[in-house]
């Protein structure tokens, strides 16, 4: 048997391979690669890369101006942090202020809201203890002793109508604004020529430029008659002017004729500017305005609309309702014969009125002028109506029809007056 083992199964030992030739080999795979066997494939591997960039570039393109939005804010806060760690005191400030972040809205209009509750709440506090103070009458004690009414308007008289005597007053000849009971007389010289109540007329712009108080517009088709209602009822102040356009006297001779009424009436401290009563530069005073009222108690197409609370106007398509500004009517606790209100700052808070003493008395015009409230105009009527109420009998006899006695200077005998009406 021989010991010599098969060739295949027999070990030879193995030589290192050559470094060189390893440089070699891949000196040849390189440049195999290079070749122009493998330029397709590279080429082709390019332009999916090429591709795939395009790509990311449309998707990024879509983000790019939040994105550099952010980036610009991050660069220029880096920037504004080493430029202020570099600046003085003063500039730090500067700069401080100009990258403040703005409030936001609800922040921005948080103070202002609260302010404008403060005011509403302010004004409601005044007006709550103005109408304390008005509710409360008060009175005092005249030269001869007696307890008279002690009103904080600035003026206010009660008038006798069936003889003329003034039953009480105070400034009652002192001549003041009278704001809208202007227009009381501009109802009187409208209705002296019997006009057609039923007559259409168009509004106009002029009618309606600053008009204040005005429920009407231009271009509005109304009756005449409508526009007495909104004159004494609503106070309509573009009313006053249209009556007096379409007047036969035109605006002009409208005011002319006013005045020449008032001088008819012996009414000598009034005087009128214009139909509505917006200007200041008519003036009358108390004793004449309660001449005055008495006088237009007596046409009853005034009247019975100054009793009226409340009514509708119907202009072309459009319907108006208005309500009496005077809160006498409004109530209905007082026996209102004709009454108008009136109110500017310069005049104050003014109420003419004729009533008729309680369980059909006799009447009493009564005017206040300057009050210092709206409601306070009101109250301080009801407290002189309550106060000549307790002294019926004493001024206008048992039966109602004034004693030989009752002047302006007859004693009156102090009477409890009720706190409120």
């Amino acid at each position: 048997m021989s010991n010599e083992m098969p060739l295949e199964t027999q070990q030879f030992p193995t030589k290192p391979p050559c470094a060189l030739q390893i440089v070699c080999y891949n000196a040849e795979t390189l440049r195999n690669n290079l070749s122009h066997k493998g330029l397709p494939v590279i080429r082709s591997r390019f332009f999916a890369a090429v591709r795939l960039f395009c790509v990311c570039i449309a998707v990024s393109a879509v983000t790019l101006p939040a994105d550099a939005l952010a980036a610009v804010g991050t660069s220029t806060s880096t920037v504004r942090k080493s430029t202020t760690s570099k600046t003085s005191a003063p500039a730090k400030r500067v700069v401080k202020k100009a990258t403040a972040k703005p409030r936001s809205s609800v922040q921005a209009k948080a103070p202002a809201s609260t302010a404008r509750t403060r005011v509403a709440r302010t004004k409601a506090a005044v007006a709550a203890a103005a109408l304390r103070e008005a509710i409360e009458p008060r009175f005092k004690l005249d030269e001869a002793g007696n307890v008279v009414p002690d009103v904080r308007a600035e003026a206010a008289i009660i008038y006798n109508p069936e003889n003329g005597k003034v039953l009480w007053e105070s400034n009652s000849t002192t001549r003041r604004s009278i704001a809208s009971i202007t227009k009381v007389m501009t109802a009187v010289v409208f209705m002296e020529n019997n006009p057609d109540l039923n007559r259409e007329v168009v509004v106009e712009r002029a009618d309606v430029r600053n008009a204040s108080t005005t429920y009407l517009r231009a271009g509005y088709t109304l009756t005449t008659g409508d526009l007495l209602h909104l004159l004494l009822i609503g106070s309509d102040n573009a009313a006053a002017r249209v009556l007096a356009r379409v007047s036969p006297q035109g605006s002009v001779g409208f005011i002319a004729r006013m005045n020449t009424k008032a001088h008819e009436l012996g009414l000598e401290s009034t005087s009128y500017a214009d139909p509505s009563g917006l200007l200041a530069d008519n003036t009358s005073s108390a004793y004449d305005l309660a001449r005055l009222i008495t006088f237009v108690s007596g046409d009853d197409r005034i009247a019975s609309v100054m009793r009226t609370p409340y009514y509708t106007v119907n202009a072309g398509r459009h319907q108006i309702m208005i309500h009496s500004t005077n809160q006498l009517v409004m109530k209905g606790d007082v026996d209102v014969e004709a009454g108008k209100t009136g109110f500017i700052s310069k005049a104050g808070y003014c109420l003419a009125t004729l009533l008729r003493l309680p369980q059909g008395g006799p009447e009493v015009a009564v005017v206040v002028l300057g009050a210092r409230s709206n409601p306070g105009r009101f109250w301080e009527t009801r407290h002189l109506f309550n106060w000549i109420s307790t002294k019926a009998t004493d001024w206008f006899g048992v039966d109602g029809q004034p004693t030989a006695t009752s002047s302006q200077n007859t004693p009156l005998v102090p009477a409890v007056v009720p706190a409120s009406n």
